[in-house]
């Protein structure tokens, strides 16, 4: 590409721009073709950068959420004693995994597991259909495009791919595992999957831009909330409780996990390592919690009410 490309009027508005075709500006200001954006130049230009380790954080999140909502919904339908859950688990997160590398081969550059995108600047990048200019406060320039390629369209397509991994293989598993559960009972996890694949879908498509910003603290405050309710519903005061299951200790470490990513998420600067001691607050909620269970037992808080009258 030349540098020295000349443009005889600028462009208006923040994502129209004149294509480039043989180190040449052609066309009249528009929408840029998808994989390119606008330089400052207005002068669309191919889509080449690495993503940056943020934004795979965001993509890593946006792939945990439909399997997290699996894990969820096949704990709570599969019953306390259904031998089940434990393949249903491998298997849904065999489908996302599948998923996520068909999509990533895919993706720009076909057939490697990586991806060139355009940097991410500010939130209208994610919302460009708000930004179409009228020149002449009559005419609408329409110049919608995809400005952070392919931040927003990959987690769609993945979805698109987690949907159908699971039609094609759950069902089957389901009929053929969950004997000790009744025929509507044992595919109820697969009809919550059709609920919430549209829902995170719209979410996706309307708050993608919201997400982007707001998701680690989205991790960091539900993975708090749902490790206490976890812990206060499973009667955890003591570490000796903590470990008496092995169930407990994988819910624990997951949670783990989920705070670990979250503060990694929060505080990532241009250098990783300037996250990594704060790694040592994660176990930090679950000490609070046990050593402070025992003064909020209702129990004991309705007892030393009634002495006091």
């Amino acid at each position: 590409m030349s540098s020295g490309v000349v443009v005889s009027s600028t462009c208006p508005g923040l994502y129209c721009g004149r294509i480039v075709v043989n180190e040449s500006v052609t066309g009249e200001c528009g929408v840029c073709p998808r994989g390119e954006r606008v330089d400052i130049q207005k002068v669309c230009r191919p889509c080449t950068e690495t993503p940056e380790l943020y934004d795979w954080l965001y993509l890593g999140f946006m792939a945990m959420l439909p399997l997290v909502l699996h894990w969820f919904f096949i704990e709570w339908y599969s019953g306390k004693k259904s031998s089940s859950a434990l393949l249903q688990h491998v298997t849904a997160m065999l489908e996302c995994s599948v998923s996520a590398v068909v999509t990533l081969l895919l993706t720009e550059p076909v057939g490697k597991l990586s991806i060139r995108s355009c940097r991410v600047k500010m939130l209208s990048d994610w919302y460009t259909m708000l930004y179409n200019p009228s020149p002449d406060y009559v005419n609408t320039l329409h110049c919608t495009q995809e400005a952070v390629y392919p931040l927003y369209t990959i987690v769609l397509i993945y979805y698109a791919f987690c949907l159908v991994m699971m039609m094609l293989l759950r069902p089957l598993l389901v009929k053929k595992i969950a004997c000790g559960l009744g025929k509507t009972d044992r595919f109820r996890s697969i009809y919550a999957a059709l609920y919430f694949f549209p829902i995170v879908t719209v979410l996706q498509a309307v708050g993608g831009g919201l997400l982007y910003y707001a998701f680690p603290y989205i991790i960091l405050v539900l993975s708090l909330v749902t490790l206490a309710v976890y812990m206060s519903a499973s009667e955890i005061q003591s570490l000796q409780s903590l470990i008496a299951k092995k169930k407990r200790l994988v819910v624990l470490f997951s949670h783990w996990l989920l705070h670990g990513y979250g503060i990694i998420s929060i505080c990532l600067l241009d250098k990783l390592e300037l996250s990594l001691p704060l790694l040592a607050l994660v176990p930090g909620p679950t000490l609070f919690y046990i050593a402070t269970a025992k003064f909020t037992e209702p129990s004991r808080i309705l007892s030393e009410g009634g002495s006091r009258h």
